[in-house]
């Protein structure tokens, strides 16, 4: 139309409509890593890791924020200070052709199941599951067992963890 300005094109690596992926420097990568490790982190801190002043920090961060890289702050607690001492990996096998969605949302109402995987192979699902005691654990199998469309649970029982991180930058 004449007269109207065309939307400019992203950025290269900016985040788009579409939810493409974004292009991160050096710099970028250590402001995450820095937040990975301490979301509290002051922007003076930040600017030290990677060699900026605060307002440079600031700035880097924000943008990082304006453009999805960052969607948010949150507190990681240790699981064992809640009192939930059991971790299990319980691989869920479909009965037939379940409906996936229903037995989602059956997986999501079951407040001790922490994660859901939709993963390729026999299995359908494999659940992360956190319980304070073994009995609790044994009714959380119950009830995934009786979830629409689950023919059987495999579960393994975490002796130790020998590590536990975010993702990988």
């Amino acid at each position: 139309m004449p007269g109207r300005r065309a939307r400019p094109p992203a950025r290269p690596g900016e985040d788009d409509a579409a939810g493409a992926p974004v292009a991160l420097d050096a710099t970028d990568l250590v402001i995450l890593r820095v937040l990975q490790g301490n979301a509290r982190a002051t922007f003076t801190e930040i600017g030290k890791a990677v060699g900026l002043s605060a307002p440079s920090a600031h700035d880097r961060v924000h943008r990082l924020e304006r453009r999805g890289v960052i969607r948010g702050y949150h507190a990681r607690i240790d699981p064992a200070t809640l009192g939930l001492r059991v971790v299990a990996l319980v691989g869920v096998i479909p009965a037939g052709s379940p409906d996936t969605v229903a037995m989602e949302a059956a997986f999501a109402a079951i407040g001790q199941i922490e994660a859901a995987h939709s993963v390729a192979g026999e299995e359908s699902h494999v659940l992360v599951v956190r319980t304070r005691t073994v009995a609790e654990l044994a009714e959380v199998l119950q009830r995934i067992r009786g979830v629409e469309g689950v023919a059987r649970a495999r579960t393994s029982v975490v002796l130790s963890t020998a590590f536990e991180r975010g993702p990988a930058l």
